[in-house]
């Protein structure tokens, strides 16, 4: 009996080895993916904050009357690349760390979509071919954020799916310690879209 008894020991704790390894590979990998991803959507906000410069020597140059809504984005823009809100990867699954992120980017993507709207009143700006390949690659990287943030989020909804199921969850609380990752959400529908502006001249 003491022989069967140790036998079924070592079977059972063989068999919860086999199961709970199951989450020693899959798990970081799916942490990795995700944090690869999030470095991608870090990537595309601070591509966005980069052209910001380009915007303000042409508002400017043409748009004096506007200094409030571009002093606006600017320092929009300095609170969104501040380094104590860019996130590490261990810092994805902070909810509070996630939303000051958000907001900073948000509030940087509503002080632009309020200037750029306010260039409508300025035809002789918007025929600019300055301002028109501004408006080129803010519509790209408008894009590429979309795109980034989509995957990033697809990438987190996998990793929470995995710790989350058997058997992986074993491995991801017993070996990994894992925790849930925070998605990007948009507080504003739309938040992060640049309007679409009209770029005839009203001579058109």
């Amino acid at each position: 009996m003491n022989r069967l008894t140790a036998f079924r020991s070592a079977l059972l704790g063989a068999a919860a080895l086999a199961v709970s390894a199951c989450g020693i590979n899959s798990v970081p990998t799916a942490e990795e993916n995700a944090k690869a991803k999030w470095a991608n959507v870090e990537a595309d906000f601070q591509r966005r904050a980069n052209l910001i410069p380009n915007l303000e020597q042409v508002v400017m140059s043409s748009a004096e009357e506007e200094r409030q809504t571009l002093n606006e984005v600017i320092q929009a823009r300095a609170s969104a690349t501040r380094p104590e809100i860019q996130l590490e990867g261990d810092d994805l699954n902070d909810p509070a760390k996630m939303q000051q992120f958000q907001q900073a980017q948000q509030n940087l993507g509503g002080a632009l979509s309020r200037l750029l709207v306010s260039v409508e009143r300025y035809p002789e700006l918007r025929s600019q071919e300055n301002f028109g390949r501004f408006m080129t690659q803010l519509e790209g990287t408008e894009n590429r954020i979309a795109v980034s943030v989509k995957d990033y989020n697809e990438a987190v909804r996998q990793y929470n799916t995995t710790i989350r199921t058997f058997p992986d969850t074993i491995g991801a609380n017993i070996i990994h310690g894992a925790e849930p990752m925070v998605p990007y959400e948009a507080v504003t529908e739309g938040a992060e879209a640049a309007p679409q502006l009209d770029m005839r001249s009203s001579a058109d």
